[in-house]
Formats: structure tokens, sequence, C-alpha cells
């Protein structure tokens, strides 16, 4: 048996994984890389196979850099079932779609400049996949619940499990009747920090022969939820006591809801004064619905903050925008709004015509609350930079620029240690990805001298390894 690691391989995005066993070939996630001039580059050179002798797809999450590249890979001639969650599934016949239009509006805007410089070519530049064949592949989604065990092909069993990350997400434990025996694979995805809000914890898993783990937060931990809490009353009642607006870049599927359930919980508990909460995404509009039709795969406290929400409208005003015009009028608010717009990496979307806004004004507040890969927006104000390149425009940054890395839906070190010390023994080999190149390697030697496992490593991209 192979394992090819085609992405998140000393990264964060793209996460790929090829398993060959025999005449069996199959995928553990396709997600699109992002970040930065080269993502686009390297998914257009992602792939390198032949997607028709792939047997099927299991995909962890519907994250983009998990997901995003699941159009192209059929349009290239794959057309074997992708199997997923059912909350999975719904929400990548949302996120699919829009990431093909936005694929379609950058290319616009790609061959419309180069035009306009007098740098001709000979072909325009075309979109990663079209909204057309985004909405193709989803007719090959496959979904199944948590805990029900499903055979995609002769000798092969697939569990998913809950990993607590974002509204469907799943470890994946994959069961394979090898020519050496019987073989457990898991795949971590990306796991929850247990004991967060929202969603449940990460389900332990009892064994492996060979182990992904992810490893985004390897090397930190979060701050506790209440120093979190802390930090939110303060940045929003210091922000508006400048008469500024609080600014939230948020990924539209699992930020967003998260982000809206904990100011509605400090409103509740009158830890904040009555809010005003626009939420500036037409995905993250429809990923919220979603997950109230998904409530019950979220925790208790949730379900009790979702109801409070429902009938306490004065003191908690939620505002979704549909149209560009709803969008628009909230710039003209130049104080004492929150606003939770996409993307949560600061690359695309409306969350820039906010920034360009509020980012030169002192009053106002940036609030960043996930994970910002390098190469992105979101990195570099938190990097601290004094002027960043916004819509075509040099922008100061003169806002106040806070860092809530406890509301990150990924587990941090403690986390994730808490989590592989659910297993019973040690797995055959482990392999440490989605990580950035340090934090992986400091994550792997963690798991190597706290737990005693060997065969920890830390794979590179396109590298193959061979399982005996």
């Amino acid at each position: 048996m192979k394992i090819q690691f085609l992405g998140a391989a000393r990264e964060v995005t793209g996460s790929c994984y090829l398993v060959e066993d025999g005449e069996l070939r199959f995928l553990v996630d396709c997600g699109m890389f992002q970040g930065g001039r080269e993502a686009r580059a390297k998914n257009m050179g992602a792939l390198r196979f032949d997607p028709r002798k792939l047997a099927f797809v299991l995909l962890t999450h519907a994250h983009i850099d998990h997901s995003g590249l699941i159009p192209r890979l059929v349009a290239l001639g794959f057309r074997g079932p992708v199997y997923c969650t059912r909350a999975t599934a719904a929400l990548l016949e949302i996120m699919l779609p829009d990431s093909a239009h936005v694929q379609e509006i950058e290319a616009t805007w790609q061959n419309r400049r180069k035009h306009v410089s007098g740098r001709f070519s000979r072909q325009d530049l075309a979109p990663l996949y079209t909204v057309n064949q985004a909405l193709v592949s989803l007719e090959q989604l496959q979904p199944f619940d948590y805990e029900s065990a499903f055979q995609p092909a002769e000798g092969v069993e697939v569990t998913f499990h809950d990993a607590g990350h974002i509204l469907g997400s799943a470890i994946v434990a994959i069961d394979l009747a090898t020519d050496a025996g019987k073989r457990r694979l898991v795949f971590s995805g990306d796991l929850g920090q247990p004991e967060r809000p929202l969603m449940n914890d990460p389900t332990p898993v009892a064994s492996a022969d060979v182990l992904l783990i992810e490893s985004t937060y390897g090397n930190r931990l979060h701050r506790t939820l209440s120093d979190t809490e802390e930090e939110l009353v303060r940045a929003v009642t210091e922000t508006f006591a400048r008469g500024g607006n609080v600014v939230i870049p948020a990924f539209a599927v699992g930020r967003t809801q998260e982000v809206i359930h904990v100011l509605a919980d400090l409103v509740r508990r009158g830890r904040l004064p009555n809010l005003t909460v626009f939420v500036d995404s037409p995905m993250a509009t429809a990923a919220s619905a979603a997950t109230r039709r998904f409530n019950k795969l979220l925790d208790a406290q949730a379900r009790e903050v979702a109801a409070w929400i429902a009938g306490h409208g004065t003191q908690f005003n939620l505002r979704y925008t549909a149209t560009v015009r709803e969008s628009m009028a909230i710039n003209q608010l130049k104080g004492g709004a929150v606003i939770v717009a996409a993307s949560g990496m600061c690359n695309a979307g409306r969350i820039l015509h906010h920034l360009a806004q509020n980012l030169p004004r002192r009053a106002s507040s940036i609030l960043i609350t996930g994970f910002q890969a390098e190469g992105t927006l979101g990195r570099r104000l938190v990097d601290g930079a004094r002027e960043v390149g916004l819509l075509g425009e040099r922008v100061p940054v003169k806002a106040r620029i806070y860092t809530i890395g406890g509301l990150s839906a990924h587990a941090d070190q403690q986390g994730l240690m808490r989590w592989l010390k659910g297993f019973t023994r040690a797995p055959g080999r482990i392999f440490v990805v989605h990580g950035e190149h340090a934090t992986a390697l400091d994550f792997a030697a963690r798991v190597s001298s706290s737990l005693g496992w060997s065969n920890v490593g830390v794979p590179v991209q396109g590298e193959v390894h061979v399982i005996d």
C-alpha cells in the first residue's frame, strides 16, 4: 500500500492524499491551495494523476482547502462517488458553486487587467473551474451519517467520526483488506478544540495502523474561553467608546456561526450591551441556515443560545445582508456596528470593502479570529503592516488589530495531544500534516517525546510512502 501526499504537507492548505493498494486508488480530501499569488499556479498544477482511475473520494469536511478541487477533479474525468457526511454535503452545495463563481470573476478580472496593460497572449486565462462544473460535481456526492459504516469498494469499510471542527467535519477511519492483511488508516481531518462553543468534542479513536494527524496549531496553546471572552468584551467596549465599528473577517462556514454564538451569549449574560450584528456574506447566510437545519449536531449550549437569539431580537439584532446595496449601506455606519464578513483570511469577498472603510480609522477595530496563511492580507495585518494593498489602492492601517486566538476551530497543541492519548496503542506509522513547515516539525517532535511514539514523519509535497 502507498500513500502520496499531494497537499497540506508542511503547509496548511491543499489537503489531498492519494491511497493506492493494488488496483484500488482513492483520495482522501481534494482541497484547494490558498494564500498568495502562488496559489493559482499550484491549483492549476495539482491533481497530476489520472482522475479516471480513482474508485472514490472521501472528504473530511467542507472547507475549501479540503474540498475545493472536487469540481476540477470531475472536470478532468473523475466519475466516481464522493463520500462525506450529510452536513458536509449540504455545505458543499453552497460552497463549491460560490468558489467557482469566485474563480470565474478572478479570471475575468485578470484578463481585463492584462488587456488594459497591453500584455496580450494567445489565450485568455481560464477559471480553475466554472459554476456549471461545480454544479455537475455535486451530483457525485454520497452522504452518510456519523458512526454509520459503509463499503465504498470491495474489502474497504469506512466510518465517519465527529471531528468537532465545523458542522459535518469528520475523522475518517478506513479498514482495508490488503495483501499484507487488514490495515486501519485514520485521517484526523481538522480536529476541533475540546470544550469550545458550538461543536461537540472530537471523537476519540482507539487504534490505527497508519495515522495522519493535522498540526495547524501544533506548536502553541489557545487562550482559554474565559480569556477569549474577556478580550472580546474589551475590544467591543473600547471600540464603541471610541465611536468606531468592530470588523470581523470570518470564514463563512464555521467561524461566522461561532462568532455569532459567542457574541450573543455575552449579551445574554449581560457581559456586552445590546448589539447590532451584520453578517455580510451570502455564503455565511446560507451556512447559518444549514447550521440551524443540522442543529442536532451542535452541543447543548449552542442549541440553548440559538433559541435565545430567536426570541431576543431587540437585545441581539442579527441582520443578514443579501444584496450588494445592503452591503454598501453598512459602510454608512461610522460607529456602533459589529460587521462579520468573509473571507476569513481577507483575500476576497465583501470583507475587503469593510476593511477599506475601517482600516484608515483609528476609532475602528479589526478582530482576527482565525488562522491566517502566509501570503494573505490577514497575515499581513496580524504581522503588523502599517499599509496594505486593497482594491487597487494603498490603504493605511490605523485601526486597532486584535488577534482573538481562542476562537480557533482547530485544536491547539494540548487539544491535539489529548486526542492522540485516546489511542490504546501507538499507530505503526504517524504522519504529521496540515501545518506550516516549522510547526509540523515541532509537533512531530512533541509527539515522539511526549508519547514515546516512533515512526513519526513529516512528509513533503509529492512524497510517496510505502506502507508494509
